[in-house]
């Protein structure tokens, strides 16, 4: 099962890219964040030097070690449900719940040791960039030098390999125990359905978002304590909301469903018996919106009103400050990077499966005009999903930290930050949308059914 494991790979290479993606940029963002536990042990750094190396490294690295576990998991997933009928074939003809077991398995350790060792130089590239800023801002004297040692190269490669497998032991035990009939019934029609272990994980994830919202309100009465336990409880909150995207998705596919076929013509007929039958492939699609627009808007939000709360104070900013400001933008950064990166790569691998459902589409009479209206009406629905939910969940931040630093549960900032947040969503969603599929339709219509 590994030799098939590893000629499945080869052979279908587009399949993973997706999954490959997310280990690659995983492992170089462990890698940059952990070199400086690495830089700060071989420079022999001390006081608030060591402090804010070591800060970087735990805090910064920590939540993008959540996003990239969490990402890893959903495309592995994505990858496997787009294989139901080939899963059911090797049932059919007798392979067994543990070969099948180990080829995904076996599939998911290829990728994530190929991507982790291909993720060193980036690492790299990105440690060196963050003490140049870490530099430039004054916070790291500049004779601290950069060293990418065996911390950031155990943590990136061990993170990057345990996740991976951690993520196809589930998606596998989950395939491999469904019978053949079962496997081709999903192959056909998406249901979405959520698993009670999935409905455990995101009420745990939901649980820890309010609880660190509520300790911000009540126990932190230092300003950088509050920002860090407000600070994670969005991206808690959004991965919770997004485990139970596929539930989401599918009231929202109901709810939608007959005003679109009613008022969107043929583009929101065919949009809306699509998206009834996809419904887990649309949830994959909306999480990385919501983790986007959830960081972003929430961290956003805080350092407005964490600025707000020192004018209105009367107070210039500390260094304590400085480096806090520092990080939580070097997290929006690294959020919107990694985010915008798996949102474009989710629907591009997303669309590209669907190259046999346009083409019977078209077969069976819709124009390619129509395809292109259908997908774009589901990327506005997707959108406009992803906002709202992401919006909720940048509230567990918002607000508990509005209360502890102005008492106000009203956030501080431009709603012109929000509005660009949003645009910025709904153009990586529908300019990638409307790519993938054009390119998609371009293939003769009988060839595209056919494969």
């Amino acid at each position: 099962m590994f030799q098939l494991a590893m000629s499945s790979l080869r052979k279908r290479t587009g399949a993973f890219v997706a999954s490959f993606l997310a280990m690659f940029l995983g492992s170089a963002i462990i890698m940059g964040f952990a070199s400086m536990l690495d830089t700060a042990e071989a420079s022999g750094a001390t006081g608030p030097a060591r402090e804010t190396l070591v800060t970087m490294a735990n805090v910064v690295g920590g939540w993008g070690l959540l996003l990239v576990v969490f990402a890893v998991t959903s495309t592995l997933t994505l990858s496997v449900r787009q294989r139901a009928a080939e899963m059911a074939l090797l049932k059919s003809v007798g392979a067994t719940p543990a070969q099948l077991g180990r080829m995904i398995v076996g599939e998911a350790a290829g990728l994530a040791v190929a991507a982790a060792l291909l993720g060193i130089v980036p690492g790299m590239l990105v440690g060196r960039g963050l003490l140049g800023m870490l530099h430039d801002t004054g916070q790291v004297p500049a004779d601290v030098g950069y060293t990418f040692g065996p911390i950031a190269v155990s943590m990136g490669i061990g993170i990057t390999v345990v996740s991976a497998v951690g993520a196809a032991l589930i998606t596998a035990r989950r395939t491999t125990r469904v019978r053949v009939t079962e496997s081709l019934a999903d192959a056909a029609v998406d249901t979405g359905k959520l698993s009670r272990k999935r409905i455990v994980f995101a009420v745990i994830f939901l649980l820890v978002a309010v609880q660190q919202a509520v300790i911000t309100v009540t126990v932190m009465e230092d300003d950088s304590m509050a920002m860090a336990t407000s600070g994670q409880a969005d991206i808690f909150a959004a991965i919770g909301l997004s485990l139970l995207a596929p539930a989401i998705m599918r009231r929202v596919t109901a709810l939608v469903a007959g005003p679109l076929r009613l008022l969107g013509g043929a583009a929101g007929g065919l949009a809306a018996d699509t998206m009834s039958r996809r419904t887990s492939a649309l949830a994959s699609a909306v999480t990385p919106v919501i983790l986007f627009v959830a960081t972003a808007v929430g961290t956003l939000f805080l350092q407005s009103t964490e600025n707000a709360a020192l004018d209105a104070a009367g107070l210039a900013k500390t260094s304590e400050q400085k480096n806090i400001e520092t990080l939580n933008f070097v997290v929006i950064g690294m959020v919107v990077l990694f985010t915008a990166i798996m949102l474009v790569n989710t629907l591009i691998a997303a669309t590209a499966h669907r190259r046999r459902e346009f083409g019977q589409t078209r077969l069976a009479g819709a124009t390619p005009g129509q395809v292109l209206g259908g997908v774009a009406v589901e990327s506005a629905v997707l959108t406009v999903t992803g906002v709202l939910v992401g919006t909720v969940a940048s509230v567990f931040t918002i607000v508990p930290f509005g209360l502890a630093r102005r008492d106000s549960a009203t956030p501080d900032g431009s709603v012109w930050t929000y509005l660009a947040v949003v645009a910025l969503a709904a153009v990586l969603t529908g300019a990638t949308a409307y790519a993938a599929t054009r390119k998609a339709v371009r293939v003769p219509a009988v060839e595209a059914a056919l494969n």
